[in-house]
């Protein structure tokens, strides 16, 4: 079957990067950075303890305002120009663009600084003056958040200097790991014919029928990582020294204590939520037998975690996998399913395996526009039709806010919730699919499909957040050898997968091509993921006891999620994050699926 999987449009942002609308919007969005500069200037260096709260607040809400304006060029200019290079990194105008972007920028990192350091000094009467501006008052909880996180900074001439030297460091060094991999192909045979498979292609070969398909994949792949690892190691030093260093200057405990006032969540959260998933683990190994003893072995080797059970004839063809999603998600909700059907109308999806096209999958927006773009690898699979809902869910979130008028600083969302859409709206269509099939093949097939998905949600990301843990822990001390973070991978594998592997087929190099790893800002990325799917999943259960009344609170929520913590919005729906009954409820409905996995 030819799979006519689409590229996206971004024509209605701009025509092109070399376009006259495109320039003009990255001139004015210069300008509008370099005007609030001169405002901080003129304006804000000029209060004084004795200026008046009614000043001080006038003051507030025009910096609000001002910060929402050029947040919304920035947030559609970046995103634009990524989603060039994402989809070509050998696109030489893309990458001079996103180059020059970079640049731009950081002034605009400096406003943020001064604008932190601004609160502080105003903290003892910061109520006060919030309660005298009605722009404050809607932004009331992202102003005392970022007051609140003033206490991490720098001195201003420190944090400018970190940031211009990121682009030379940290940063560089991530865009260098997204070059590599998304550059690297391989020549490999298939169906009897060899031909050059880009590594995001070849990756997807896990999920091949053939075993032997898989094997040699598994094989090709870590020939390929091979060739690379040390370029990718160095990456690796580049953006964990960075962090590590900056983290001490600004007073850290660590590179985890940066990462959970992020999520928006505390350390007693974390602890509960991860207490349960490594109580999870005989469940999941369970799990992994029985799937073993399916395939006719005693263990699973890596390159069996993802083959495909029970039925796998069906291929979808991206036309199929639309109406798929739409017809499921209206069963939820006629708006999630028209949200679809505009994004799949529109071309916002660019679902092509090709070269130079980055892995895996992402949604991002268009501020401007109030609309989304999803990149995803679409190769006919139920667990890319899965993929495409999930993004959906992403771009649904977005919409959300959109519809609810929030602006740009109303919409932060910490990765936590992030996930929350985007894991509901996986749960929707597989929780469908669940009910419709009779055949107990196909039941196995979807059934292997949300499992597996949630093993690696469960599992290989605690293996990924022990992996990253010692990897901050001993890059304070040395660089670490390629070799060095392959024995801490495999050893963080056998420590969660255990015997529900064969521990001598795991998978050493998963650090090479994993994004997360590569950005300086964003340390321990993965266990926010987890917290999504068992937080959506405990909503999930809620709807599916309450009905469609949930729907209109379910969507209050997503459109809230950048203007309370965590712990705060599940209240809202009598959720405590900060036990662990929540998440072994959660996780007890996934030991429930694999139950009658095993069943089968």
């Amino acid at each position: 079957m030819t799979l006519s999987a689409p590229r996206w449009d971004m024509t209605n942002a701009y025509p092109s990067l070399e376009s006259t609308e495109f320039k003009a919007a990255f001139e004015d969005f210069k300008r509008q950075i370099a005007d609030l500069g001169t405002f901080f200037d003129e304006q804000i260096a000029a209060t004084t303890p004795k200026t008046s709260a009614k000043k001080l607040a006038a003051l507030l809400g025009e910096v609000v305002d001002r910060l929402n304006a050029v947040q919304t060029q920035a947030y559609t200019l970046g995103p634009y120009i990524s989603c060039h290079v994402d989809t070509n990194s050998r696109d030489a105008v893309a990458l001079k663009a996103e180059s020059e972007f970079e640049q731009a920028y950081l002034p605009l990192r400096q406003v943020f600084v001064r604008f932190k350091g601004w609160l502080s000094k105003l903290t003892p009467s910061l109520d006060k003056i919030i309660a005298l501006n009605p722009t404050a008052v809607a932004h009331a909880f992202i102003i005392k958040e970022n007051a609140d996180q003033s206490k991490y900074l720098m001195s201003e001439a420190e944090e400018a200097l970190a940031a211009e030297l990121s682009l030379s460091g940290g940063s560089a060094f991530g865009k260098l790991q997204g070059t590599v991999t998304s550059q690297l192909s391989v020549d490999f045979e298939l169906d009897g014919k060899v031909e050059k498979m880009p590594m995001p292609a070849l990756i997807n070969l896990r999920s091949h029928p053939d075993a032997e398909v898989r094997r040699r994949g598994y094989e090709a792949e870590n020939k390929a990582w091979e060739s690379v690892k040390e370029v990718l190691a160095a990456c690796m030093n580049g953006v964990k020294g960075e962090t590590i260093a900056l983290n001490k200057r600004r007073g850290r405990e660590d590179a985890l204590h940066s990462s959970l006032d992020a999520a928006r969540i505390d350390r007693a959260t974390l602890e509960a939520m991860m207490s349960a998933m490594e109580g999870s683990f005989p469940m999941f190994r369970k799990y992994f037998k029985s799937k073993a003893s399916k395939l006719g072995k005693e263990r699973l080797a890596w390159w069996d975690i993802f083959a495909p059970m029970g039925k796998t004839d069906k291929v979808y063809s991206f036309e199929e996998a639309r109406d798929f999603i739409i017809e499921n998600f209206g069963q939820f909700s006629p708006d999630l399913a028209a949200f679809a059907k505009r994004a799949f109308d529109n071309r916002w999806i660019d679902a092509e395996q090709r070269d130079g096209k980055r892995g895996g999958a992402y949604c991002t927006e268009l501020q401007a526009l109030k609309e989304s773009r999803i990149l995803c690898n679409f190769d006919g699979s139920f667990d890319q039709v899965s993929t495409v809902a999930h993004e959906l869910g992403h771009a649904f979130h977005n919409e959300c806010a959109y519809q609810a008028g929030k602006t740009v600083m109303q919409q932060v969302t910490p990765m936590t919730l992030a996930e929350t859409a985007s894991i509901m709206c996986e749960t929707i269509v597989t929780e469908a699919v669940l009910k419709q099939v009779t055949d107990p093949q196909e039941e196995l097939a979807v059934l292997e499909s949300q499992i597996s998905g949630a093993a690696q949600v469960i599992v290989d990301i605690y293996s990924r957040f022990l992996f990253e843990k010692e990897v901050f822990e001993r890059r304070t001390h040395a660089d670490l050898t390629a070799d060095e973070l392959n024995e801490i991978m495999e050893r963080a594998q056998k420590a969660t997968y255990g015997d529900g592997l064969d521990e001598s087929q795991l998978q050493k190099f998963m650090w090479t091509w994993k994004p997360h790893y590569y950005s300086p800002a964003l340390a321990f990325y993965n266990y926010p993921y987890a917290f999504g799917l068992l937080f959506a999943t405990g909503l999930y259960a809620i709807y599916q006891q309450r009905g469609s009344e949930f729907v209109a609170d379910y969507k209050n929520l997503l459109a809230s999620t950048g203007e309370a913590s965590a712990a705060d919005l599940a209240d809202r729906f009598g959720i405590d994050i900060r036990t662990r009954k929540f998440w072994d409820d959660s996780l007890s409905i996934i030991g429930k699926r694999i139950e009658r996995y095993c069943e089968i």
